[in-house]
């Protein structure tokens, strides 16, 4: 009953739970196994059972920011920025935004969070000559990227090439968005184009598996 036990709060112990509702121990470890494989709780070794916090959904078919997806889901979006500098495009990143080697790109780094609860890993690529004096102008620890790139620098984002697999953290992830290392994350790779089929942003998310879900429209 979330009026009773709110998503992120603890429940009473084994013992507290059995003498509350007159059962065995016994039934009320069964009870909460249950409950674990429903996805309702989660343990914690040596803390107890957490009630898991609803899971941030997509639906994919529609492209929208971060901070854009957030606010339409009644969320507070925020972030905690990384790295946020230029750099020179190496062979992997060039390929992809379609550049020369050496080519200055924007390099940004974010830890998204959702009511202050870090819930993806994402950086970002995107050359400098489309949006010059951006890192300098600009606090992407509450600006919205896609709003800025429309609104300031003339470049809508229109659509987007998207790859997705779910695999385990490296250690750098876990430290960065709380997950443990047998958690599994979403990891997605995002080329993002305008108007003219012109690739301008590449981006790599790592998302929380315990905290988002995708939905996928088919017709």
């Amino acid at each position: 009953n979330e009026s009773v036990y709110p998503s992120g709060s603890r429940l009473p112990s084994e013992r507290d739970l059995a003498s509350h509702f007159g059962v065995s121990r016994v039934t009320v470890r069964q009870a909460l196994n249950s409950l674990i494989q429903e996805g309702v709780i989660h343990s914690q070794t040596g803390k107890g059972h957490y009630v898991y916090k609803p899971k941030l959904d997509q639906e994919l078919g529609f492209l929208t920011s971060f901070t854009e997806e957030m606010h339409q889901r009644g969320v507070d979006p925020s972030s905690k920025v990384i790295h946020a500098e230029i750099q020179l495009a190496m062979l992997e990143i060039t390929e992809h935004l379609q550049i020369t080697p050496g080519t200055e790109i924007v390099f940004l780094q974010r830890v998204r969070q959702a009511d202050n609860e870090p819930i993806a890993l994402e950086t970002a690529y995107l050359p400098h000559s489309i949006c010059p004096g951006i890192v300098e102008r600009f606090d992407f620890s509450n600006d919205s990227l896609y709003k800025v790139l429309r609104e300031e620098y003339a470049c809508p984002l229109i659509w987007a090439k998207q790859r997705m697999q779910a695999r385990l953290p490296t250690p750098v992830e876990q430290k960065l968005i709380g997950v443990n290392q047998g958690s599994p994350v979403l990891s997605i790779t995002r080329i993002t184009y305008s108007h003219h089929n012109h690739p301008v942003e590449l981006v790599r998310s790592i998302y929380r598996g315990d905290q988002y879900e995708l939905g996928i429209i088919l017709r």
